[in-house]
């Protein structure tokens, strides 16, 4: 079987938001770049609901270090990301520093800065494995900057108003359950739900759980997309995969775009969702980095699980997938030695300086897994997600690691002609089963 396997990075579990301790600055620059020399670096990122934060940090970066401007290349959300690197690859230009999926990164491995003897330094840092979790054929290739989780986030005051009484998240067991519920607040007049109609989000996000549920070991979940490459499954009669589409059936039934369910403008669903005009909203706690500077929006926000049976007991109907989504990196094949230890020091002071922390924690929403993080979060969605974390009711998707880099885009676009109405349940299980018979020939 020719087929570029991903080494698994990890996912972070335990006590990975209690943060402990004072911030402290770097003291690497001054050291490493102690000349007057002008130093100009790229910055690629993939994270691209927050290019603007970025750009901005790179501002007060070259206020306290003017001899090194930082630049971004910009990505759309959502858009060919991966193809816009590998033109920047092609063409010898690469970006200096990257922030790419953990995939990407170890697919192009011989292209990013070995890091291993800076290991010491962020393992004095971060939070418990965090770094180990990191490691990529054994080498540190990519630095951890922050955690994240998803389901199906919801406004509370309109769940409240729609129920007539407080919503209980714990309440919602199952997928009769989640019915219920739906039923409940469309006779309210309230749409239920919205579905986010990107690949992304239904090919990575949703469908990888079909993967990912079919054992707590990760290990296993592999081996099932091993056995579907080399035609050993039948997807149809698996009873997490048709589980998972029975509630995506019912999510469907309730979507708010379902008039036109591919329209895809990231910016205006989660404005419709913060502005109260829908319950639920399958998405991350990254949605913060959009709405949470928003005037006249909502302020108190939850998760809940994707129920896949209407077992209660059933693995994931009471946990929510949870991840390290991106690392940092360093390019070593265009970047001269001068740009490779700025870029260092940068990732230095972005994790440990007052000013960076700031812009990672308040600005753009994420948590940071390190320690001596002092400044507080107003993300209430990253909050939500940190009580799963800490009660140990998590997911590993670990198994997304592991998958060639076009599998949401191909099973994505799959599941978005199956959300249009535009296929069946037998022609998308058809086209997923070809599409990963397909990987292994590769």
């Amino acid at each position: 079987m020719k087929r570029q396997i991903f080494l698994i990075s990890g996912i972070y579990l335990l006590c990975i938001f209690s943060f402990t301790g004072c911030t402290k600055s770097s003291g690497s620059t001054k050291s490493r770049n102690s000349s007057d020399k002008e130093i100009k670096l790229t910055f690629f990122n993939t994270s691209a609901e927050v290019n603007n934060q970025f750009s901005e940090l790179f501002d007060v970066y070259h206020q306290s270090h003017p001899n090194v401007t930082i630049t971004l290349i910009p990505t759309p959300i959502g858009g060919q990301q991966i193809q816009q690197f590998q033109s920047l690859i092609a063409s010898k230009n690469p970006a200096t520093l990257a922030n790419l999926d953990i995939g990407t990164i170890y697919l192009y491995k011989n292209k990013f800065m070995d890091l291993t003897s800076e290991k010491d330094y962020f393992e004095n840092i971060s939070q418990q494995d965090a770094v180990d979790s990191a490691l990529l054929d054994g080498k540190l290739i990519g630095i951890p900057y922050t955690v994240q989780g998803y389901g199906l986030l919801y406004n509370k005051r309109v769940v409240d108003t729609a129920l007539g009484t407080t919503f209980d998240p714990s309440s919602i067991k199952t997928r009769n359950d989640l019915e219920a519920l739906f039923k409940k607040i469309s006779q309210a007049g309230v749409p239920p739900v919205m579905i986010h109609g990107a690949n992304w989000s239904v090919g990575a996000h949703y469908l990888t759980l079909a993967y990912a549920l079919q054992s707590p070991d990760v290990a296993k979940d592999v081996q099932f997309v091993t056995d579907m490459e080399n035609g050993k499954v039948d997807l149809g009669k698996n009873a997490i995969y048709s589980g998972l589409l029975d509630t995506f059936d019912l999510l469907k039934k309730y979507n708010y775009r379902k008039n036109d369910p591919l329209v895809a403008d990231y910016a205006k669903d989660c404005l419709d969702f913060a502005s109260g005009k829908v319950a639920f909203f399958f998405m991350g706690d990254w949605v913060w980095s959009q709405i949470g500077s928003l005037e006249g929006i909502d302020r108190e926000y939850g998760i809940i699980p994707v129920p896949v049976s209407n077992s209660p007991d059933d693995y994931g109907n009471s946990r929510i997938p949870v991840s390290e989504p991106k690392l940092f990196a360093i390019d070593n094949s265009g970047s001269t030695p001068e740009q490779q230890a700025a870029a260092v020091d940068f990732i230095k002071w972005l994790l440990t300086s007052a000013e960076g922390q700031a812009a990672l924690v308040s600005k753009m929403g994420f948590n940071m897994p390190y320690k001596g993080v002092t400044v507080k979060s107003d993300n209430v969605l990253s909050a939500a997600v940190s009580k799963y974390i800490q009660s140990g009711k998590t997911i590993s998707i670990g198994v997304m690691t592991y998958l060639p880099a076009d599998y949401y885009t191909a099973t994505g676009d799959s599941m978005l002609k199956y959300l249009a109405g535009k296929t069946d349940r037998q022609s998308l299980t058809n086209e997923l089963l070809a599409y990963w018979e397909s990987v292994a020939a590769r």
